[in-house]
């Protein structure tokens, strides 16, 4: 039972209640209309701009994932559908992180007072493999710990960036991906990362980028050896 903070409490328990009788995962928000319900046949959303039923059969992916930092700022995780091929895609506003396919942002999880963790484990549950969680995914490929910022640092956006590069390379499965994100992360590191009045730790941040590079050439060692 996923529910957002508000003031009234009869009207939570009786959310509550009825959520656990019929088996339903239901998020809903103090600002009126929104809700988001997961169940066995689909979601049910409502919310400006959008009202509806939406089967799982016409779901081809539903993607939990972190847009890109801004100026060293984590912004709030977000779930994107992307709609199964022949549904209607008018409500598109987004594209899928890794592929670009047209998505349509269904929930920004800081509406909601679960954490992503809560919110994915119950997308798992009823959405099955039609479920990616991104920011699971890019953690266990390489957790990327929080960077000091101070005076005369790294540019935070670029080290964003190339951070993002190499965790995305790593949970591709893909060689030339791994092999690409490792030059790009390698070039970018002897021509010097651009310095900015306010920016990431310089030592800090290298550390964490040649760790980066060294997990991709591992993952490329491993590959050599599993081809031969």
């Amino acid at each position: 039972m996923l529910v957002y903070p508000s003031d009234g409490a009869l009207l939570r328990t009786i959310i509550a209640v009825g959520a656990i009788a019929l088996g339903v995962v239901v998020l809903v928000s103090a600002l009126r209309p929104f809700r988001f319900g997961i169940h066995a046949d689909g979601l049910s959303i409502r919310r400006p701009g959008l009202r509806r039923e939406i089967r799982w059969a016409e779901v081809a992916t539903l993607v939990l994932d972190e847009p890109p930092r801004r100026d060293g700022y984590a912004k709030p995780p977000r779930l994107l559908l992307v709609p199964a091929q022949g549904v209607p895609s008018e409500l598109v506003t987004a594209r899928h992180p890794l592929d670009g396919r047209p998505a349509i942002e269904l929930l920004v999880l800081d509406q909601v007072r679960e954490q992503p963790e809560q919110v994915s484990a119950a997308l798992a549950r009823h959405a099955g493999d039609r479920f990616v969680d991104l920011l699971a995914l890019r953690r266990a490929a390489f957790e990327a710990p929080e960077l000091t910022v101070g005076l005369r640092g790294y540019q935070m956006d670029r080290v964003d960036r190339l951070i993002r590069r190499g965790q995305d390379a790593l949970m591709s499965g893909d060689a030339s991906a791994r092999q690409a994100a490792r030059g790009e992360i390698e070039r970018a590191t002897s021509a010097g990362l651009p310095v900015a009045q306010r920016g990431y730790s310089t030592f800090q941040t290298d550390t964490v980028l040649g760790a980066l590079v060294t997990a991709l050439a591992d993952h490329q060692s491993t590959d050599r050896e599993t081809a031969t």
